[in-house]
């Protein structure tokens, strides 16, 4: 029996490889240029969990390889238009990261909103990182590290969803709370069945 294949991340946290993961990703792509359905992603990620098990030789792989394999099977499935709408979803969203600015202020009043915006500097930016909240909600509130990451994407997806180039951390904070509690919420359900 071969061991649980882990996956490094582009931030260089590591998780075990979802088979399932690939399905969805797949499917979405084909979905969003109607070049098939979920048999169809079944079937091509099979190709992909399949070269990562049996043609790999380390027990890890990096997403980047991941991309590249889910790619390469796209394109000689003649799914062309579905590796073509992967990497450019994969390119955009890279784009709004880096177009994303992140300022350390609470805003709870004018006056805070307006230290965003007054370039005197008194307001610490960066840009935006959702491996900080993966890291935030694991070391502050030891909250397992695949579930932290569903929490951060679905900040991110809101983040991304408004159009801002501006976010500040107390907003990145309220997002972030209301969308654990969702998910914890969730997760407490699914042990009670």
């Amino acid at each position: 029996m071969k061991m649980q294949l882990k996956v490094i991340k582009r931030d260089g946290s590591i998780e075990e490889y979802f088979h399932t993961k690939v399905i969805g990703t797949i499917s979405k792509v084909l979905g969003a240029v109607g070049e098939g359905g979920i048999s169809t992603a079944e079937r091509l990620a099979e190709v992909v969990t399949y070269f990562l098990y049996h043609n790999k030789k380390f027990e890890e792989v990096g997403s980047n390889e991941i991309f590249s394999i889910v790619k390469a099977t796209l394109t000689t499935a003649n799914y062309e238009k579905s590796a073509i709408a992967l990497s450019e979803h994969y390119f955009c969203r890279k784009l709004k990261r880096c177009r994303i600015e992140v300022f350390s202020v609470d805003i709870c009043e004018l006056c805070d909103a307006e230290l965003l915006f007054d370039g005197s500097g008194f307001v610490d930016k960066g840009r935006w990182n959702k491996s900080q909240i993966i890291y935030d909600l694991v070391e502050s509130y030891d909250i397992c590290p695949q579930t932290a990451r569903t929490i951060a994407s679905m900040v991110e997806e809101k983040v991304f969803s408004m159009g801002i180039t501006s976010v500040s951390t107390g907003l990145i904070n309220q997002l972030v709370l209301s969308d654990a509690a969702l998910v914890l919420r969730a997760e407490r359900q699914l042990q009670m069945i």
